[in-house]
């Protein structure tokens, strides 16, 4: 489980199952470091004015999400199931400079089974992240821990994404907002947002792909 940054497939002859930990560290090993750190732009979109407090980014990836939201005051946890990721994310906010990576402890654990706590984050965030089996369980967490009056902010593949599709097969790659949104207690939560959206990637040598993603955000009561 890791924010799905890496379009290349894993070689070895004993690569585990898709999405556990032997995956994303083939996955990362295979793909190379990305040569430019962007953040999510629907994260960047949603809560760019969002009060700066403690953070997790669920599974961070390289570090891009992580270190926009340090290097607007958040402390953030940043969590992925994959070492080699999380070697990077750190190398990449040491590069970034200022106080960012001094704001981010990093953490190499498998969501699934880390104890992320309770009422805990003023911000709970995850992109793309795709646990070994379905999202509920893992969303749950996520939702678990999110303090009062925090925020909880979720980008993952929509139905359709043919990006997604043609590298995975299993059903819980896509999920709708409104997956995510009717997982949660609605005496508890507010919702703010539940969106189909698309966003534009260019490859490195120029051309260019078409994302579509659903972006939920909801603030715990």
């Amino acid at each position: 489980m890791s924010s799905d940054h890496s379009t290349h497939r894993h070689r070895d002859d004993d690569p585990g199952t898709e999405f556990d930990r032997r995956y994303w560290e083939q996955r990362y090993r295979d793909g190379g470091s990305v040569s430019e750190l962007r953040p999510n732009p629907h994260l960047v979109a949603e809560l760019a004015d969002l009060p700066a407090g403690r953070a997790l980014d669920a599974g961070c990836g390289e570090g891009a999400d992580a270190i926009w939201l340090a290097e607007r005051g958040w402390q953030v946890t940043a969590v992925d199931i994959a070492a080699t990721a999380v070697e990077r994310a750190r190398a990449h906010a040491a590069r970034a400079g200022g106080d960012a990576a001094r704001r981010i402890d990093w953490v190499t654990a498998d969501l699934t089974r880390w104890d992320a706590g309770v009422d805990r984050f003023d911000l709970v965030c995850a992109s793309y992240v795709h646990p070994a089996d379905s999202n509920d369980t893992l969303f749950a967490r996520l939702a678990a821990a999110v303090a009062p009056g925090g925020t909880l902010f979720i980008v993952g593949h929509a139905p359709g994404d043919h990006h997604s599709s043609v590298h995975s097969a299993a059903d819980h790659v896509h999920v709708t907002a409104e997956q995510i949104a009717a997982g949660l207690d609605p005496d508890r939560w507010d919702i703010q947002l539940t969106a189909h959206r698309t966003r534009t990637v260019t490859r490195p040598l120029g051309s260019q792909f078409t994302l579509q993603d659903s972006v939920f955000r909801a603030t715990r009561r």
